[in-house]
């Protein structure tokens, strides 16, 4: 496949009369407020606010051009793989360069993803916007010297980004989605074309469209290398052993993987390759609603420190700030979106550089809004497989008009969104991993207890982490445990440190057993349906299925 696409982006940036090619940190904050992308803030982070359609990613904005070459590989069945044609996204890239090409400035910045230089992809990240290649300078890592010992050394990816310019509808017609309440096409598309190694993101400003567009290119390459990628957090304690923790939003993934005694990898792109665990990147892109100081130290820290402005550089993306330069986290009224871009090394406890060996324990993060799973069960090979496939929480729908029921989601390899390929391919990668390493998988229920949401209580934190604590330190691999009857889990008998084992049988907690029966019985019909749907013709390991609740 020919790489005309990165050579005509690099005769753009030869022909431009005024690029700035690589710019260390202080330049690049300097030129973002001076060119008024950001305003400094008391502490002396950066604020920022994008327009209201780029407050949060895009899904139906986010394609992938399909074709022959990465077509037979991709889950066009997925609701998140949206394709697009060869010569539609030669239409955006030409956009985008002409776009860029009438900027009186640009930025070029060389970054890779990846901390085991074996498998680092180089990026090159092309904006007019002072801002975006600070976020990329934050979030991506720099390039390591031994940048040729990597698989994609001679396969480098060229990132374009326009974001605050817009395609015109017209010339798209019938190209890309059309929006319903203008019957006109999008003027906003992230766009990743994987053989010529070629992405625009080109109407968003929201940062996180410049990082997940990556993530997933990562998500698709790696698997192809025999690399498992993975949406999860990652931390190591003093003895060298390695955790990771997948979990959906609000699961505690954040909350738990911040032990002070062990040293943080990353909270959330993470590669499992030959050498072990390896961060993608250099930085966190950390939620900001509700932060607080006292539960959340570290991230309020890494993002609110004094400092001054040319050596903060963090970047605090639809927060509330007030005229004197305080910040309002608990004011949702722009967006609860809000976003802190800041680098690793803001934070107290990392490990540098973030790579890690095999890990010795896993944690799927669930937050069951039914009460009816087990706060910890242990997982086999085949049933890690299996809930790695789901990826499954509840949400809650809300309470205004009273109590409703909680909503089951299904979030394939706890970030749907960004995994591209075959569903197999991902599970395969898992079960290969654990056959070679023997990593211990633990499902934690951080949901509810003793009744389903409006009934039951939110399990206790305290109880949360001595759970966790009984996994890390292998005390869970020493009890007796019993199988769930429904959801065919390991159920552990005991837990040091849990004074009343009754809890561990989330049945025991329910005053109405028929009741718990009952619910537990629609969840595991949910779980089937689920499955039959997203996966009942994907080739799933026919002994994987077998343990889904409900079959």
């Amino acid at each position: 496949m020919s790489d005309d696409l990165n050579v005509r982006a690099g005769r753009l940036l030869a022909g431009h009369s005024d690029v700035r090619f690589n710019p260390d940190r202080k330049t690049m904050i300097g030129d973002v407020v001076a060119r008024r992308e950001a305003l400094v803030a008391a502490c002396g982070c950066l604020a920022t606010w994008t327009p209201p359609e780029s407050t949060g990613r895009s899904p139906q904005d986010t394609v992938t051009v399909r074709r022959p070459e990465s077509g037979k590989n991709i889950d066009w069945d997925a609701p998140n793989n949206l394709p697009i044609t060869p010569d539609t996204f030669d239409l955006v890239f030409a956009d985008a360069l002409a776009a860029l090409g009438a900027k009186p400035r640009l930025y070029a910045v060389d970054r890779v993803l990846g901390a085991d230089p074996g498998h680092a992809l180089p990026v090159r990240v092309v904006s007019d916007r002072a801002l975006t290649v600070l976020f990329a300078d934050n979030m991506f890592r720099r390039v390591p010297n031994d940048i040729g010992s990597s698989c994609f050394a001679d396969r480098p990816y060229t990132l374009l980004v326009c974001p605050y310019d817009k395609l015109d509808p017209a010339r798209y017609a019938g190209r890309l989605r059309t929006i319903p309440k203008t019957g006109k096409a999008s003027d906003m598309v992230i766009a990743m074309d994987m053989d010529r190694r070629v992405g625009v993101v080109f109407g968003s400003a929201y940062c996180g469209s410049v990082k997940k567009h990556m993530f997933t290119v990562m998500n698709y390459l790696l698997p192809l290398e025999g690399i498992l990628p993975l949406h999860c957090s990652a931390n190591e304690g003093r003895n060298g052993d390695v955790a990771l923790l997948l979990g959906l939003s609000g699961t505690g993934k954040t909350t738990l993987s911040a032990d002070p005694r062990r040293a943080l990898l990353g909270d959330d792109e993470h590669s499992w390759g030959d050498n072990g665990v390896a961060n993608f990147e250099e930085g966190c892109y950390a939620k900001l609603i509700n932060l607080s100081p006292v539960k959340e130290p570290d991230i309020y820290q890494a993002c609110f420190h004094a400092a001054p402005y040319l050596e903060h550089g963090a970047i605090v993306e639809n927060a509330m700030v007030y005229p004197d330069g305080r910040f309002d986290l608990d004011d949702e009224r722009y967006t609860p979106n809000s976003r802190g871009s800041y680098p690793l090394s803001f934070l107290s406890n990392i490990k540098t550089p973030p790579v890690g060996g095999h890990p010795k324990t896993i944690l799927f993060l669930t937050a069951d809004a039914n009460g009816v799973l087990p706060p910890v069960a242990r997982l086999t090979r085949n049933q890690a497989m299996l809930w790695f496939l789901m990826g499954y929480t509840s949400k809650l729908a809300g309470t205004e008009t009273g109590i409703v029921d909680p909503k089951s989601t299904f979030s394939r390899f706890f970030g749907a969104p960004f995994m591209p390929l075959n569903p197999d391919v991902y599970a395969r990668l898992l079960g290969e991993k654990l056959d070679r390493h023997g990593a211990n998988v633990y499902l934690v229920n951080t949901g509810w207890s003793g009744g389903a949401y409006g009934t039951g209580k939110r399990m206790d934190i305290s109880l949360t982490r001595e759970i966790v604590e009984g996994a890390l330190n292998g005390s869970l691999d020493k009890v007796d445990y019993v199988t769930d009857p429904v959801f065919l889990l390991g159920v552990p008998k005991s837990c040091p440190g849990v004074p009343d084992p009754t809890v561990l049988n989330p049945r025991n907690t329910w005053p109405d057993k028929a009741a718990y029966d009952e619910r537990a019985k629609k969840l595991a019909a949910e779980f089937c349906a689920q499955f039959d749907k997203a996966y009942g013709t994907k080739a799933i390991d026919p002994s994987v299925a077998r343990e889904c609740p409900g079959k």
